[in-house]
């Protein structure tokens, strides 16, 4: 009976994987790298324009020879608009000695200027303001200090970059004492780029922003969750978008800047690259020139970024039936009586972590430890069954939770580090007998041998030093700079493979064609399912292309496979010499 089922549930699988199959196709459509634009910090640019002599406008033209052919213009403040003299700002003290005889209210602050100009800046301010003639000019009075308030852009700048073909991010700021019923970005904006750790409106006024928008795209960027962008999403376009912190890419020479931005595009969606340029303009032409290059050597092409959209294909549902199926498969896999127990348990699990995205969770931790409950199999087949039952969850993993909102990065998937933690788990709980007394006896009385110890210990080892280096941010004490350059390298020549799963399909040969104890081979196995879980981690970052995924996974698999088979022939061949 229980043979029969396992066979229906594993057509069920096949077939709800082949059926899921064409859901994943409208998300690679709309998932093709480029086209990207650079774009150059406005900022940036005009501290260089005035050390070197130039107009902001001659050194945007510099830049756009290299290939920048967008620019950040920031919202300016009272102080910016005062420092390039087109306003006038006293506070009360300083503009009662000017004018001794005014009738000038202490502690007060005063602005004057071209009085359009001047009554368009303060017509976004929610303060009391008082119209006054202080000597022969009229000024405008208040009570709070207005230095740093939001005062608009520069519109000639924004008109002349748009006729030139600019692609323009404007970079709003927001203020506790702004209005949002007036103009919150130029017309010529393409994209708008919020500064700070809040959207423009964060929390009250975010419809009002929503509106004032006007349908622009705003950028998400990597690394820096801003709150409010959520609600904004819904009703406006999102595009990627990928920058370096100025302290960081100051510690990077120009080839590993350009590496990191090239990267992005190519591999993590980004159609948005923001730009700075080096201290020393050699440095920055070098950057450009290497970005560039690489781009066009990547098949990213530069322009204006399109639109990433698509509507979810109804067939994504039947990978319901194949989690289903899988975890049916599970339970009755896994030793007596922990199948169901630990079935319901992963069910609650995912329902508590994820909620809504439970099936895909679900996919992610049973699916790396099916092939391994098909005990009639034996060498590579296992390992080949392993790699077929984890594939076939990322299908169901990639059809369910591959939404605009997750591939953009906005719906990132719950529950990544479970990926890598149940599974092996799962296959351990697996290999437990189901009388264990005679079991726990015999590992007991077991004579270790100091091969065995010392294999044990390094396994132990390699394992400590995965779990330090999890993540991007290890640090570089932990990696050597031989690896460093090796990740560079693989970087460059293909996609590269993560290295938990290079180690795990080179263990498999080595342990399923080495003659181990029964423990052993099933703790390597064990540390196999590591990398099968690592296959679904692979693929549960959505806003990574799915090519890429399938890329950096297929490579793992076959330099795995090799140098696992690789260590075979040593071994046995130092096996044989050793017992001559």
């Amino acid at each position: 009976m229980t043979v029969r089922l396992g066979s229906l549930l594993r057509i069920t699988v096949l077939l709800a994987a082949v059926l899921s199959l064409p859901a994943l196709w409208p998300r690679m459509q709309a998932e093709h790298p480029g086209p990207v634009v650079l774009i150059m910090d406005g900022e940036e640019v005009a501290d260089q324009a005035r050390f070197t002599d130039r107009t902001f406008l001659q050194a945007m033209q510099e830049y756009r020879s290299l290939g920048v052919e967008g620019v950040a213009l920031y919202e300016q403040s009272v102080r910016n608009w005062v420092n390039r003299g087109l306003l006038t700002y006293h506070p009360a003290n300083t503009l009662q000695l000017v004018y001794p005889n005014a009738q000038i209210r202490p502690g007060w602050f005063y602005l004057t200027g071209p009085q359009a100009f001047l009554e368009a800046i303060v017509a976004r301010w929610s303060i009391p303001i008082e119209k006054v003639v202080i000597g022969t000019q009229p000024w405008l009075a208040t009570p709070v200090n207005v230095e740093f308030f939001p005062a608009g852009y520069d519109r000639a700048l924004a008109r002349e970059l748009k006729a030139q073909g600019f692609y323009i991010a404007a970079r709003p700021f927001d203020h506790p004492y702004r209005k949002y019923d007036v103009e919150l970005i130029p017309p010529e904006a393409d994209v708008v780029v919020f500064a700070g750790l809040d959207v423009l409106g964060y929390k009250d006024n975010l419809e009002a922003v929503a509106v004032g928008l006007e349908g622009k795209p705003i950028a998400w960027i990597e690394g820096t969750p801003q709150r409010g962008f959520a609600q904004l999403a819904q009703t406006l376009p999102v595009k990627r978008l990928f920058s370096i912190r100025p302290e960081w890419q100051d510690k990077l020479t120009p080839a590993e800047t350009a590496d990191k931005f090239v990267l992005a595009a190519r591999e993590r969606g980004h159609q948005l690259l923001y730009l700075r340029p080096y201290r020393q303009p050699g440095d920055t032409q070098q950057f450009l020139t290497i970005l560039k290059r690489d781009l066009e050597r990547s098949g990213v092409p530069i322009g204006e970024p399109t639109a990433r959209d698509f509507d979810p294909s109804p067939l994504r549902y039947m990978a319901f039936l194949g989690i289903a199926a899988g975890l049916a498969l599970l339970a009755i896999g896994l030793p007596a009586p922990f199948g169901i127990p630990v079935a319901v348990l992963l069910v609650l699990f995912a329902l508590g972590v994820a909620r809504g995205d439970a099936a895909p969770l679900l996919a992610a931790m049973v699916f790396p430890a099916l092939g391994f409950l098909e005990r009639q199999l034996s060498g590579l087949r296992l390992w080949l069954a392993a790699v077929l039952y984890s594939l076939a969850g990322v299908v169901f993993l990639a059809a369910l939770g591959s939404t605009p909102q997750s591939v953009l990065g906005l719906d990132p998937f719950r529950g990544v580090s479970l990926t890598l933690v149940v599974p092996p788990l799962l296959v351990a709980l697996s290999f437990l007998p189901t009388d264990y007394k005679p079991a726990l006896n015999f590992l007991y009385n077991y004579q270790f041998k100091l091969g065995e110890v010392a294999i044990v210990l390094v396994g132990l080892a390699v394992v400590a030093l995965a779990v330090l280096r999890r993540g991007n941010d290890a640090a570089p004490s932990i990696v050597p700079e031989w690896e460093l350059q090796l990740r560079a390298f693989l970087q460059d020549v293909m996609v590269r493979p993560r290295f938990k799963e290079i180690f795990a399909h080179a263990l498999a040969p080595m342990a399923l064609l080495l003659p181990w104890p029964t423990w052993m081979r099933n703790a390597l196995l064990v540390l196999v399912a590591v990398g099968m879980g690592s296959i679904l981690n692979t693929f549960s970052h959505y806003h990574t292309p799915l090519s890429i995924s399938f890329f950096r996974v297929l490579n793992g698999i076959l330099i795995g496979l090799l140098l696992g088979l690789v260590g075979v022939w040593v071994f046995r061949r130092l096996r044989e010499w050793w017992l001559r």
